[in-house]
């Protein structure tokens, strides 16, 4: 798919293309798209989450949110969630909603869709402390990790940023972000085509990929190239990651103008983008599970509960609940919350079937109401 130079200015003007966008997608029409998402394959397996499933909003944690993005749970349960544009990462308690910020992550530049973005814990955090976090400076994006002191006075219990991988490009828009550690304990990450879409099929550049990586920053081993922290590649701008009980690792994928995607990933895999977009049928590209039109999608966050993958959208404004059979889904996906909170962000395992949800509309995209943005505790099934 070619972009003809005035295309690429708009892209750059808006910020993002139908993606991340509130309006229709550029000479389309949002009613154009289809009421439901298309399933890679909608037969019923013995092993198969049920086809239809329900969610019950619980409570709202905490409210008065600015430009949350990151989630992170500590071992006692209680949340860190991150600022993109503040760049401060705040501690909520999980039984009272009470916000105190811990600290600010030191050479955050945001702009657009780029700041402080994912933020993870250690697989070792019971004795190392350590709070990781994907953040664009004036230069790149990078992950770093910091150690968390809660004996410190609050605003200051952040310790300085010890930088494990630099040098990700990035961009006003398609900055990826999410950070999650694997049930290998190996840390991945998602990057975007910073608006760069060549940079998407560059093996040498970390746009446009799904990086795996030990918690030092080095190469896992078992990466498609010894050499490389680049595990996938083909990649629009995952917002994403999430593994399910055979600890398979799914992907959540920003399309352009036609199709958002769920993606099964696995190592060394070429998913696409730009040479296809959605289900290709392309020799050399793997094609989505599932995907959706751009205006009842754009999604970023993803978690995995009770048997289905749960996804945030966020010009979608709702829910998606996808059922899965093994690697493919059960049965067409289900919309949940359909403009009750506007844009959704991030969503994250509370344990069983209870995930945390969190809203984003006041990124700057959305229309935010009293109270946004929000923490809400959902159950799920």
């Amino acid at each position: 798919m070619t972009a003809a130079g005035a295309a690429v200015a708009l892209l750059v003007l808006t910020g993002c293309s139908s993606g991340d966008g509130t309006g229709p997608a550029p000479g389309r029409s949002a009613t154009t798209a289809p009421a439901a998402a298309t399933p890679r394959d909608a037969s019923p397996s013995p092993s198969a989450a049920p086809a239809k499933g329900s969610v019950k909003v619980v409570s709202t944690l905490t409210e008065g949110l600015n430009s949350p993005w990151g989630l992170a749970a500590l071992p006692e349960g209680d949340l860190l969630v991150s600022s993109r544009d503040k760049g401060t990462i705040t501690r909520v308690d999980a039984e009272t909603g009470k916000k105190s910020v811990i600290g600010s992550v030191p050479g955050v530049s945001p702009a657009g869709e780029s700041g402080l973005l994912g933020i993870a814990l250690s697989p070792s955090y019971a004795s190392d402390h350590q709070v990781y976090a994907y953040f664009t400076t004036t230069s790149d994006n990078r992950i770093a990790r910091m150690y968390y002191d809660e004996r410190k006075p609050a605003g200051q219990q952040l310790g300085a940023p010890d930088t494990v991988l630099r040098g990700i490009p990035k961009g006003r828009i398609h900055d990826g972000g999410r950070i999650a550690f694997g049930p290998d304990k190996m840390l991945y990450a998602s990057t975007g085509d910073t608006g760069e879409k060549e940079l998407a099929q560059d093996k040498k550049s970390l746009a446009g990929k799904i990086l795996r990586m030990t918690p030092d920053g080095d190469p896992a081993h078992g990466n498609p190239e010894a050499n490389s922290v680049v595990y996938s590649l083909g990649h629009r701008d995952v917002q994403g990651l999430a593994w399910d009980s055979e600890k398979r690792l799914w992907a959540s994928e920003f399309g352009q103008d036609t199709w958002d995607e769920l993606n099964l990933i696995e190592p060394g895999k070429n998913y696409g983008w730009p040479d296809v977009e959605g289900k290709g049928h392309k020799p050399g590209f793997v094609d989505p599970v599932v995907e959706w039109r751009p205006a009842e999608a754009s999604p970023s966050g993803i978690a995995y509960a009770e048997g289905s993958i749960w996804m945030a959208a966020l010009r979608g404004e709702r829910l998606w609940r996808i059922p899965l059979a093994g690697r493919e889904s059960a049965a067409s996906p289900q919309a949940f919350l359909k403009g009750q909170y506007g844009r959704l962000r991030t969503v994250l395992s509370a344990g069983g079937d209870k995930v945390w949800l969190v809203t984003s509309n006041t990124d700057g995209r959305g229309t935010p109401k009293p109270g946004d943005d929000r923490i809400l505790l959902l159950e799920v099934a």
